[in-house]
């Protein structure tokens, strides 16, 4: 059983106080000069280039460019660094999704719903696609570290940080400020993945040494930047229209859970001879939520249903390093108390750090429950397609955690009501709100669902719930 080490790289990502979630370095931006007829054809893919259009645009058009796409199998089978070989990635991603979902795009177009894709990948995509994702060891199709968004971004002022509206994509599909404020927003949100990640670690250190100023230091540094998080998550609203999400959201569509779309899945031509499923590339692939989850206990009260078996399983769909530090982190909270971070804190009689808990875990429910509301207007409002982007059903996948998160908040309530604390101290004030709070949250989530549950309903109905009990998000 491995404790939680200070960091966890693979030459590309390294987990630590430093980078938290993001790239130690910048992304490429652009492929080495060896490879410009792919990264070519990569800018001249969007759908909307400048005043102009792109060959996403017009029908057909990115399946006759890539017939003169060399193979740069060779080329790509020598590479050694570990950053170009994730731009490779990068761009073999992007071209695959685009090629295989040009059809259900422009069907959708048309008519409103998606059609079906291609599901055949010529060879000259094919095989340096897979080639590269054997190097970064994760599967060969889009996905959200490597491929579109944390490692897909530049800074348009090198001088400032990592804010959405200094960021811009370095590989796209629809060419729109949408797009690019949706992924981007993803991005400004790990720019605080540090001091989250070093929180994390140092709470853990801090429990096993029974160090409690320093525990609930940490903690404390913990709850305050999932709130700065948060703030930064309630930007999306302004980042990316609701009501334009439709302009790139196909094109990030995994094959997985998407039959519908694929059929038995993708043949790689001069790879596999039998048709392949991947997931596609989806926010719940973040790290931050879920290394929240395992941290706080929320991952104790995960269902044993099909939902969190979708959540395991994206667990896969990370690089190797973030896997292991996963890893570590659940050994490091097991190995501490059999019931994690609030059972040594009830053993320490750390009531400022249970409070501080308690708080980190009404942040996680904000998180979840503004992911929520995006869903009811991204999604729920533009399409009828029931699937998300990683291939799990829409409607269930996020109440599902939500549920999970506020029973962790009525296990650690209850600890901290026997102790019949009478100090009037911050903490305890902290405690106090998010006690009267809770049975308001827990309500919302009932009405909304059974509204949802029934055959035919409003999405704009489940929307105005958060108004009427103050939990509206935007």
């Amino acid at each position: 059983m491995n404790f939680i080490k200070s960091q966890y790289s693979d030459g590309f990502f390294n987990v630590n106080s430093i980078n938290g979630f993001l790239p130690e370095k910048l992304p490429l931006e652009k492929l080495p000069v060896k490879y410009s007829p792919l990264q070519e054809i990569l800018d001249n893919m969007p759908i909307k280039i400048s005043n102009g259009s792109g060959y996403l645009d017009e029908v057909g058009k990115i399946h006759q460019v890539v017939k003169s796409l060399p193979n740069f199998i060779r080329d790509v089978s020598t590479e050694k660094d570990t950053r170009v070989i994730q731009a490779l990635f990068r761009g073999y991603s992007f071209l695959s999704s685009a090629y295989t979902l040009e059809p259900s795009f422009q069907y959708f177009r048309k008519t409103g719903t998606y059609g079906k894709a291609k599901n055949i990948l010529p060879m000259q995509i094919a095989q340096p696609f897979v080639e590269v994702s054997n190097k970064l060891d994760v599967f060969p199709w889009l996905d959200y570290h490597y491929a579109y968004s944390l490692g897909n971004f530049k800074k348009i002022d090198k001088s400032k940080d990592h804010k959405w509206s200094n960021l811009d994509m370095c590989v796209r599909f629809s060419g729109q400020p949408d797009e690019t404020g949706f992924i981007m927003l993803h991005v400004d949100i790990n720019q605080h993945s540090p001091a989250l990640v070093g929180s994390v670690i140092g709470t853990l250190q801090s429990l096993k040494n029974n160090n409690n100023d320093n525990s609930i230091k940490f903690l404390k540094q913990n709850y305050e930047t999932m709130k700065i998080m948060n703030s930064r998550r309630k930007e999306m609203w302004k980042a990316s229209r609701w009501n334009h999400y439709n302009d790139f959201r196909v094109f990030i569509m995994g094959v997985k859970g998407n039959e519908d779309l694929f059929g038995e899945g993708v043949v790689y031509s001069g790879v596999w001879k039998e048709p392949k499923q991947f997931r596609g590339q989806t926010g719940a692939q973040d790290d931050i939520i879920p290394m929240e989850d395992i941290f706080s206990g929320v991952i104790k009260h995960y269902p044993k249903n099909e939902l969190t078996k979708y959540l395991m399983d994206l667990r896969k769909y990370r690089p190797k390093c973030i896997q292991s530090f996963f890893l570590d982190l659940e050994s490091s909270v097991k190995s501490i108390n059999s019931n994690g971070v609030s059972g040594i804190l009830h053993e320490q009689k750390n009531h400022k750090g249970l409070c501080y808990l308690l708080g980190i875990l009404e942040e996680i429910y904000f998180f979840r429950n503004g992911h929520w509301q995006f869903v009811q207007k991204y999604i729920m409002a533009n399409t009828k397609y029931s699937k998300a982007t990683g291939g799990t059903p829409i409607i269930s996948w996020i109440p599902n955690q939500m549920k999970a998160v506020m029973k962790e908040m009525c296990n650690i309530i209850d600890v901290i009501d026997n102790y019949n604390l009478k100090d009037n101290y911050q903490e305890l004030e902290l405690f106090k709100r998010i006690k009267m709070s809770l049975n308001k949250k827990e309500k919302l989530l009932k009405d909304q669902l059974e509204v949802v549950n029934k055959k035919i309903f409003s999405s704009d109905e489940v929307f105005e719930l958060n108004k009427k009990y103050n939990l509206s998000d935007n």
